[in-house]
């Protein structure tokens, strides 16, 4: 059976889990975020870095169990402020360390942790059950329409020293169908409930259209400059959990604070 099949096979509890939402999505995307957490550490020490891995694991758990007694987000300023302030002590107690070890410490809690975790934040709004399911109909319907868009109409690079194979066209084609598929999936729910104008999620499809390939990009540019094909082996086909989510996680932000200040949920 091809990897790529194994993989997605092995990713498909998630959609369980997703399902189930609440604690169970909470725990779940935690795991996630510390496995992530560990590969970009892994990562960004082969440019020399000495990131303070056990803090960013301890700051990620601190985070999600935050997350879990607030039920929002009204912690993450106060967080970041704080682990911030955390980090950059550390070198000055230990002068091995410097601020730029710090710098990339905080930014392994923010790109990973933090980011993952605008999954359940969106899953614990009103209708966030329904709403949640838009980060991976965004996401996962962006990649498929650009891979096709690229193989069959893709002749201008994109980025090609970030990412040699992505096109323009397929670019394109992503954000047409993570809009389309986006709206299509928009208008069911609006049959039965009533949680926005359908218009709202048009937009949201084209927005996480152009951020979820920006996530993709992200993660390979990161990748590039440390010199690694994937971030681990951990899903067979697809690589690591930040080869595997990079859009996801980012497709989530934009969601959330979409939902929060232009639709005010």
């Amino acid at each position: 059976m091809n990897n790529r099949y194994v993989g997605a096979l092995l990713i498909s509890p998630f959609i369980i889990i997703i399902y189930l939402g609440g604690y169970y999505l909470a725990g779940f995307t935690m795991v996630l975020a510390l496995l992530g957490m560990h590969e970009f550490l892994n990562a960004v020490k082969k440019s020399g870095s000495k990131p303070f891995s056990f803090i960013c694991y301890a700051a990620a758990v601190v985070y999600y169990a935050l997350l879990i007694l607030n039920r929002n987000s009204n912690h993450i300023d106060a967080f970041l402020i704080m682990l911030t302030l955390v980090l950059l002590c550390i070198p000055v107690i230990n002068t091995k360390y410097n601020f730029i070890d710090a710098a990339i410490s905080l930014l392994c809690v923010l790109y990973v942790a933090v980011f993952f975790s605008f999954i359940p934040l969106i899953n614990l709004k009103p209708y966030g059950n329904i709403l949640v399911w838009l980060v991976f109909i965004t996401s996962w319907s962006c990649d498929t329409t650009a891979y096709y868009f690229g193989r069959f109409f893709g002749k201008t690079k994109l980025c090609p020293r970030v990412s040699p194979k992505k096109t323009i066209e397929g670019s394109l084609g992503g954000i047409l169908g993570s809009t389309l598929i986006t709206f299509a999936f928009g208008y069911m729910v609006e049959i039965n409930y009533n949680i926005m104008p359908i218009a709202n999620y048009a937009v949201i499809g084209i927005l996480c259209g152009i951020i979820s390939q920006f996530g993709d990009l992200v993660a390979s540019s990161i990748k590039r400059y440390v010199d690694i094909k994937d971030y681990s082996k951990l899903i067979p086909g697809h690589g690591g959990i930040l080869d595997r989510f990079d859009s996801i996680m980012y497709s989530s932000v934009v969601i959330f604070y979409y939902l929060t200040i232009v639709v005010k949920i």
